[in-house]
């Protein structure tokens, strides 16, 4: 599948959260309140751990707190776009 056919896929599916290494997907613009995207900005080595951390993070436990937004996790913390938001939000992570 190509990067451009994966948005338009995602706007068919049930409320799924698509996790990439590919920060091309990181930007505010493809918000859409019938998905989540998540750009994980950490080695490959490390990615089940990040995405663990995310789906255990207080503002992204649920698939309904995670639905409109794109997400960049790092080890710093997590940022976010929210749909309509004018603004990336940052997040730490929970202790």
């Amino acid at each position: 599948m190509q990067d451009e056919e994966i948005i338009p896929f995602l706007q068919h599916l049930r409320r799924p959260t698509f996790v990439t290494l590919d920060a091309g997907f990181y930007e505010g613009r493809l918000c859409h309140a019938r998905y989540c995207l998540a750009f994980l900005s950490v080695k490959q080595l490390e990615v089940a751990a990040f995405i663990r951390r995310l789906l255990r993070h207080p503002e992204f436990d649920t698939q309904a707190k995670r639905m409109g937004t794109v997400i960049r996790i790092s080890h710093a913390g997590l940022s976010a776009w929210h749909l309509h938001a004018q603004q990336e939000v940052h997040y730490g992570w929970a202790k």
